[in-house]
């Protein structure tokens, strides 16, 4: 039983060390400057990349639902709305084609 709770309280500790590190670290981040604007594009270009990468490995299936998801980004400008337009359009194709 002490194994048990070494194990919970080791893994609890390591946690709050990582959450502690990640709040820490944040704070340090600029807020201005070439960095910070680096920083804040940062997310759109990895899901650019993954969105790329699956395009270039996909076929025909995958570049119509991606043509699909580009139309309902430049109608809309709507990121989450984009992302579910692709999902449903790749699951629809999928299904019936």
């Amino acid at each position: 039983m002490t194994e048990t709770w070494t194990l919970i309280l080791g893994l609890a500790a390591a946690t709050f060390a990582v959450r502690l590190s990640g709040y820490l670290l944040g704070r340090r981040l600029p807020e201005h400057g070439p960095w910070a604007r680096g920083l804040r594009a940062l997310p759109g270009c990895l899901i650019l990349s993954l969105v790329t990468y699956l395009l270039m490995q996909g076929g025909p299936q995958e570049w119509a639902a991606g043509a699909l998801s580009l139309a309902v980004a430049l109608a809309t400008r709507s990121l989450p709305l984009t992302m579910g337009a692709g999902i449903a359009a790749i699951c629809l194709i999928r299904a019936y084609f």
